[in-house]
């Protein structure tokens, strides 16, 4: 076990572990959902996707909103590139910034946890499908998170090719 969390960089841990942690222990607390797990080894896998979904909510949502309100702005993409090459704090920032953003999502994920919560107690067909609904709702997420890492991904080897 502590291979595994030595293997965890801090953005691993700051990103997906921390929030899954304290979402499960939140939730736990809030709703009738009971995630925290007895087994350590199982608890540090689940709390870990549960912080990936968490993130994941934090990318394809609310920074997508903030931008379109003008709450946020970024920097070009190979602006961001280049100026990373020379200043190694970049990095840095950019992952604390992840972690706020997620931190957002956060927030975000227990509202709509208690509102389906309270939604399915009052609504029988939410109730009677709340599974179904669920792999839906993380089949849609995975397929937008794959679609913006592809694209994250060209961004990238077009920056690169354009410098070649």
């Amino acid at each position: 076990m502590k291979d595994l969390l030595d293997k965890l960089s801090s953005y691993n841990i700051f990103n997906y572990l921390l929030p899954g942690v304290l979402i499960s222990i939140i939730a736990d607390k809030i709703t009738a959902y009971h995630i925290i797990q007895p087994n350590i080894i199982l608890g540090v896998f689940l709390y870990y996707f549960i912080g990936l979904l968490v993130s994941r909510i934090g990318s394809l949502v609310i920074e997508p909103v903030l931008k379109y309100i003008g709450f946020i702005s970024f920097a070009s993409y190979s602006d961001f590139v280049a100026a990373s090459k020379v200043d190694s704090k970049l990095e840095l920032l950019s992952e604390v910034n992840n972690m706020y953003r997620t931190f957002i999502s956060l927030s975000l994920c227990l509202i709509l946890i208690k509102v389906f919560e309270r939604l399915s107690n009052k609504i029988q067909f939410i109730k009677d499908w709340q599974v179904e609904i669920f792999i839906v709702s993380l089949l849609v997420l995975f397929l937008f998170s794959y679609k913006k890492q592809t694209a994250y991904i060209t961004k990238r080897i077009s920056t690169w090719n354009s410098k070649e």
